[in-house]
């Protein structure tokens, strides 16, 4: 029996709340907009997770955070610079 490992990591889950998630990824908040989310002004951001905030809103916690977290690893690899050869 094979297992599967997981390649990538995931940088999002839905146990964070909202100030520690646009704190680290700034760029979620465009998702967060996309679904409906209007969290950055909300006062609860603080306190509330994300799952807590998605299912205030009809929403798949697991859904927003698969997006967060293909989004984040997309911007991720193009941040990544491959070696270049040192100057003498």
């Amino acid at each position: 029996m094979r297992i599967k490992k997981e390649t990538s990591k995931k940088l999002v889950n839905k146990t964070m709340n909202f100030r520690e998630l646009l704190e680290k990824y700034p760029e979620s908040a465009g998702i967060l907009f996309q679904e409906g989310m209007h969290c950055i002004g909300c006062s609860m951001a603080g306190f509330e997770t994300l799952e807590q905030g998605a299912l205030a809103h009809g929403l798949d916690p697991d859904k927003i955070v698969e997006k967060m977290n293909k989004l984040l690893q997309k911007n991720n690899k193009r941040k990544i610079k491959p070696n270049s050869k040192k100057k003498k």
